[in-house]
Parts: structure tokens; sequence; C-alpha cells
């Protein structure tokens, strides 16, 4: 057994630390995003344009289904962090003996859900007859290493939420190499096809969620794991249940909206859909690291709540805005300037798919810093206790202008384009954050006031 350290987050400077806490974070997403970056280039590279496109269809699909379940695991996140601010290892112990359990059957229902409903959703999402097929054995060989996936995700946050973000990027980086090294086994080497691109993934689970349990066994304060122990305690499934539902939820019809767009792309053939699968994947490296900001806005808040040090909650907020909207606005702009050749390392056989990753670029990789400033918001939301708020203005700015946008304009003439679907992005990316700012505001000074703080 080790000695592990636990950050504390609600004394020294909020600057050097959180970008400290961050950075590992962002290298965590980075790699996480890679097992499906590998997946792509390797479908594309070696079975072809056809197969890229299936593979890049499922993930609006996946994450409709994984995403409310994910939401838990923040849930487990904000309620060990909050309980390390308050000093309760009592409520720490209780809640990750609970994350665990809740991972384990979660995993196992989505394996089962992904399983049986891989097709029929994929025919929903009018997926074209020549990609289906390749699509639903990706899902099912895929969702099979869902329960090792929820372990990881669960385990991580708990780590994140005691300020361990390097253990957490440690073991997934294992975990990308045995990926790497296993899609090339399975695909050129055993021709597999799509089949092989998801069993490696999925073994690739199994080592991530091992070697994070191992670290929570081996730890030596509140946030030790003891398999033997555990259960669902009550108060803390309660807390995890009232943060991480709403953030489930929110998660879930985010997805939504991206299954009605990814379901409007399909509807212009497999060209649009590898561009768009492409320039997604492209984009989701400058998501994960604006998104590592609202993780820290998250943590961050959720300590100081718990020691009732409200007095640093706005500075970690408006700290979190800056340095995501710099990180933001650089890889937008990097991005886009590589975006041809970034392309092409996925897209080789299909020129035209190129410039359909470049129309989603436009819209969506340009004023992607937009989003971060929007999920970072919510993270400090979330920190203080407030889950439901955000969930409910997100759904409305999001998923609900997003639906009605496709259902309306999209619906005209002469908005039927592959640009019209893209705009609905940043102008949702807008509302949203601007509600959320001011929620934001009224929440901290209602927090402030029950607790007495002036």
């Amino acid at each position: 057994m080790r000695r592990a350290g636990v950050m504390d987050m609600t004394q020294g400077p909020l600057w050097r630390m959180i970008i400290v806490y961050t950075v590992p974070i962002i290298m965590t997403g980075l790699l996480q995003l890679l097992f499906m970056a590998v997946d792509l280039i390797i479908a594309g590279r070696f079975c072809g344009s056809i197969a890229l496109a299936a593979v890049g269809a499922t993930g609006a699909l996946i994450n409709l289904i994984v995403n409310l379940f994910i939401g838990f695991s923040i849930g487990a996140g904000v309620g060990v962090a909050q309980g390390v601010g308050a000093r309760d290892d009592g409520q720490v112990s209780s809640i990750v003996h609970t994350a665990i359990p809740t991972a384990i059957l979660s995993g196992l229902g989505l394996t089962v859900a992904g399983i049986i409903f891989a097709k029929p959703l994929l025919v929903m999402m009018a997926t074209p007859d020549n990609v289906i097929d390749q699509s639903v054995a990706y899902m099912r060989m895929y969702f099979s290493g869902m329960t090792f996936m929820m372990v990881f995700n669960f385990g991580a946050s708990i780590l994140r939420a005691v300020g361990d973000t390097s253990s957490p990027l440690i073991y997934l980086s294992a975990a990308g190499v045995l990926n790497v090294i296993l899609n090339l086994v399975f695909v050129p080497l055993c021709g597999m096809g799509v089949e092989g691109v998801g069993l490696a993934t999925a073994i690739s689970q199994i080592l991530a969620a091992g070697l994070v349990i191992r670290e929570l066994m081996r730890r030596d304060d509140a946030c030790r794991f003891f398999p033997k122990r555990m259960r669902f305690h009550r108060n803390a499934l309660r807390k995890i249940v009232l943060v991480g539902l709403p953030a489930g939820i929110q998660g879930s019809l985010f997805s939504v909206s991206n299954v009605v767009i990814q379901s409007s792309v399909n509807s212009f053939g497999h060209i649009a859909m590898t561009g768009n699968a492409a320039a997604a994947n492209i984009e989701g490296f400058e998501y994960v690291c604006m998104n590592a900001f609202q993780q820290t806005s998250m943590n961050f808040t959720g300590q100081n709540a718990g020691a009732r040090r409200f007095d640093r909650v706005s500075s970690i907020t408006r700290l979190c805005l800056l340095y995501v909207s710099v990180v933001g606005i650089v890889l937008s702009i990097l991005i886009y300037g590589f975006g041809r050749p970034l392309l092409g390392v996925y897209i080789t056989d299909e020129a035209s798919a190129i410039d359909c990753g470049l129309i989603r670029m436009t819209y969506v990789c340009l004023p992607y810093f937009l989003c971060g400033i929007m999920d970072t918001v919510t993270g400090s939301l979330r920190g203080l206790g407030y889950s439901t708020l955000p969930m409910v203005t997100a759904i409305m700015g999001v998923v609900v202008f997003r639906v009605g946008w496709i259902m309306t304009v999209f619906r005209i003439d002469r908005f039927h384009t592959l640009d019209s679907i893209y705009v609905s992005y940043p102008i949702s990316w807008i509302l949203t954050f601007a509600v959320e700012i001011v929620m934001f505001a009224v929440v901290l000074k209602k927090v402030r006031r029950h607790a007495g703080v002036g």
C-alpha cells in the first residue's frame, strides 16, 4: 500500500493549481478520444470509406445510450469532492463503495441494450443500406466492453475529485497503446474488419478498468476501495443521483440532438457521412481540451463548497472561463488552418468527403470555444450541487433549439444544406451560455446566503 496524496483545492494560488490539475485531464481526454480516432483511421485505411462511415455513424448513438450512466460518475465525483472539502471521510467512503457497484450494473445493462437495440436504432437514424451492417457489427462488439468502460470512468471521477489526475492519464496511456496494437493485429493481419476495431477497444477498456480499481484498492485515505464493502448506501446513492441523473439526462438529450443531426447528415449519403465522421473526430480533440476545464471547475467548486470557501468559487469560475477561451481559440485556429491535411489522415479514397468535412469545420470548429465556456459554467453549477438548473437550460438552449432548427429551417429547400445543419451549433452555445452565466450569479448568491456567508 502506498501513500496517496490529496490536493487541497481550498488553499493556495488558484491560477497555478488549476493549470497543474487540468493538464493531466486534457491528456487523459485526448488519449480516450484516440481510441475512437484509431478506430476510424484503421477502418478508413484498411477497410475503405464505407467502413469509416459505418464506425463514425455510431458515435452519436453510442453517446445517446451511454451518457445517462456517465452522468452518475459525475455525481459520484461531486459527492467525493464535497466530502473531501468538508473533511467527511464517512461520506467519501460510502460514495466510493456505492459508485463501483453502480458502475458495474450500469455497464452490464448497457451491454445488453447495445447488443439488442443496435440495429433498430441505426435503422431509425436512416443509416444507408451499404453502411448499416458494418455499423451494427461495430456497435455490438464495442458494447461488449461497456462494463469495464463504466468502471474506469467512475474510478477516474473519484480520483480526480481528490486531486489525482495523473493516475487516470497513466492507465489510459497503457490502454491506448494496447488498443493500437490490437487494432493492427485484428484488422490488417486477421482481416476482421470493423468487428476487429470494436473488439480492440473493448479489450483495452479491461486493462484501464483493472488499473483504476487497483489504484483505489492501494490508497490509504477515505477513497480506498474494499471489494467486500460494496453495497448501495442510501445517502450516498441519493447524492450521486441528485447530481448525476440531471447530468446524465442532459448528456443523453444532447446526444438526441446529435442523433437528429446525424440522421440529417445521413440523408446526404455516405460521402457526407464520411466527411462528418472525420471532422467530428478531429474536433473532438479540441472538445476534450476544453471539457477538462468543466471537470476542473466542478471539482474545485465542489471542494470549496464543501469547505464553505465560497469566496474562491467566483475566482475559480473566472479563471476557468479565461483558460478555456484561450485554449479554445488557439486550437480552433490551428485545427481549421490544417483542416484539409488532417481530414486526409482519415479519408484516403474520397476527395469530396474532405470537402464535406471542411464545411463542418467552418461552422463547428472555429467557434468551438463557445461550447467550452458554456460547459465550464455548467461545471461550476454542478460543483455547487445544482445540476437540474443547467440541465433544463441546456435542454432548451441546445436540444430543443437544434431539433427545432432541423425540423423547421433545415426543411426549407433553400436551407436544406450541410451548412444549415452545422450553423445550429454555435447559435445554441451562445444562447445557453447567456442564460447559464446569469443563473450562476443567482445560485452563488443564494448558496452564500443559505450558508450564512456574506
